[in-house]
């Protein structure tokens, strides 16, 4: 089984969306552009909040496994994902590639 690579790329914020639906809440997401995890043997890593891992871990577990080619060629490597939270407010972006 293969590790995968956990890499932050992107976040934002809709603020209109916040303001009109969400209730004020006091803390949100811990994750910074940048930040890398590493999922061995197709497990969440440590860290990573569970929304996330929720969103990704298909995704993860295939590539894991040796496959890709998501979507007949989405992707230019065939060994990765770009897959975002589910959070509506404030998604986060992710690239997930295999690594040796």
């Amino acid at each position: 089984m293969k590790s995968v690579k956990i890499t932050v790329l992107k976040q934002t914020e809709y603020k209109d969306l916040m303001e009109k639906y969400e209730n004020p809440i006091e803390h949100t997401c811990d994750l910074k552009v940048g930040d890398t995890f590493v999922s061995v043997n197709a497990q969440k890593p440590e860290n990573l909040c569970d929304s996330a891992w929720e969103s990704m871990e298909k995704f993860v577990k295939e590539l894991a496994e040796g496959g890709g080619n998501f979507f007949d060629g989405w992707m230019k490597n065939k060994h990765s994902a770009m897959i975002s939270c589910n959070d509506g407010f404030r998604p986060v972006s992710f690239y997930i590639e295999t690594i040796e």
